[in-house]
């Protein structure tokens, strides 16, 4: 099987190569990491202690980490911790979040380079983020005598039906992880269906409730709103992770809406880095007045109109959502893209909207507006009139925004059923030698 596995990644390298050597000379992403990821260079761990090794594919997953670890290494200050993650962006980040871990690339699944990293670390417990199945990395931490999970796993419909196609070979992959700690009953019935011992699958539920503020008063937001220039007068409509199309859609609500209350100021977020000057360009061929994020401090009023914002950082918006009164959750209005994490912008009582195109967060969505936490709009012009709606009646836009914050309150605990997971599969590492 790894040879198998290798001549096909083989063949999916040199066929991609051209497109990611274009994209690396075009944009500047993927220059870094190539000889760590290809001959598996991780640390050399030095010791005997046990080890937890997070592997967290990029930022999202990097940042829903920070109970777990926090946690972790307060329960049980003996273990290390390591964290790997497959992007640049992503790595920067844990690097700024994790200062105190020893963080690095992960090894691309060639059976050499995940056999390297594993020999390198040496962890106890690998612990896999969502849905990270790399078959060589989870074989080659096997062999070594660690415990392998998944953690937060999360697997949706359409990962479901394609990981269902290759059943067959993915099924001693399947078969080899010790536990499953899985979001939902949904998730968990998809991965017994695909393979994993049903008793080795647990519902924990989604760290991601453990891991967000929900005081907009926390030190982060408030240092946001003096450096952005707003004023408690301000009324805020924050449009975050935003994809091709959705800032056009935001920008016309936001001219909509301000005819109306002239007070209102637009923060747009985009989705993807490699966005952020393209969004840029086209606010301002737009005619509006632009500043960006990165260009520091911002200075307070004395501009009509004032400036859209463009928040062109990494691992902000979990705070910018915090200053929103009417909050648009991007990655929703057109087809293909399943939405992106309602449940920030929710804990913080902001009154959230989202587009049609939620299949990722089915049932965050199912409960937020079953419970009245949240608002589905169809399309742009529905956006429009829902962001005037809130700001006309914020005694209603309120009362949603608090329906949305005692949901997301109310599914904390996930972090605990977490650890408890990572406790049992240390205990249950078999003894062996690993310094």
């Amino acid at each position: 099987m790894p040879f198998v596995l290798n001549l096909i990644y083989l063949v999916l390298l040199l066929g991609c190569a051209p497109a990611l050597i274009y994209r690396t000379l075009r944009t500047g992403k993927y220059r870094e990491g190539w000889s760590a990821k290809l001959l598996g260079q991780a640390p050399l761990r030095i010791g005997d202690r046990p080890c937890v090794w997070f592997h967290a594919v990029s930022v999202g997953e990097v940042l829903l980490l920070r109970p777990i670890v926090r946690e972790l290494g307060r329960r049980r200050p003996g273990w290390e911790i390591v964290l790997s993650t497959t992007t640049t962006t992503g790595l920067n980040v844990a690097r700024r979040t994790f200062p105190d871990l020893v963080t690095f690339f992960a090894p691309l699944d060639f059976s050499w380079a995940a056999r390297s990293a594993v020999a390198r670390v040496r962890p106890t417990v690998l612990a896999l983020v969502e849905l990270e199945l790399w078959p060589n990395l989870v074989w080659a931490a096997k062999r070594s005598g660690a415990r392998v999970a998944i953690i937060n796993g999360r697997l949706s419909r359409r990962s479901h039906r394609g990981y269902r196609r290759l059943r067959g070979p993915l099924g001693p992959t399947l078969r080899r992880l010790d536990a499953v700690a899985a979001q939902t009953e949904e998730y968990a019935a998809r991965f017994i269906d695909l393979g994993v011992p049903s008793q080795r699958v647990r519902v924990t539920g989604s760290i991601k409730y453990d891991g967000l503020e929900s005081n907009r008063d926390n030190p982060q937001t408030l240092a946001l709103r003096r450096e952005l220039g707003l004023s408690p007068a301000d009324l805020m409509f924050v449009a975050g992770s935003t994809m091709d199309g959705e800032e056009a859609a935001a920008l016309a609500a936001y001219r909509a809406a301000r005819r109306r209350h002239p007070r209102l100021r637009l923060i747009i977020v985009p989705r993807h880095a490699e966005r952020f000057d393209e969004v840029v360009a086209w606010l301002r061929g737009e005619g509006e007045w632009v500043v960006r994020r990165s260009a520091g401090e911002i200075p307070r009023g004395g501009s009509e109109p004032p400036p859209v914002i463009v928040v062109d950082t990494i691992g902000e918006l979990g705070a910018i959502w915090g200053l929103a009164d009417v909050a648009f959750v991007g990655g929703s209005l057109r087809p293909g893209r399943g939405g992106q994490n309602m449940m920030e912008p929710a804990a913080f009582g902001a009154a959230v909207l989202f587009g049609p195109h939620t299949s990722n967060f089915r049932e965050t969505v199912e409960q937020l507006l079953a419970r009245g936490g949240a608002r589905q709009v169809a399309d742009a012009s529905d956006l429009a009139r829902a962001v005037i709606e809130d700001l006309d009646d914020p005694e209603a836009a309120a009362a949603r925004g608090a329906a949305g914050r005692s949901y997301v309150l109310a599914q904390h605990g996930a972090a605990d059923r977490t650890l408890a997971e990572l406790d049992r599969l240390v205990e249950a590492a078999p003894p062996r030698k690993i310094a």
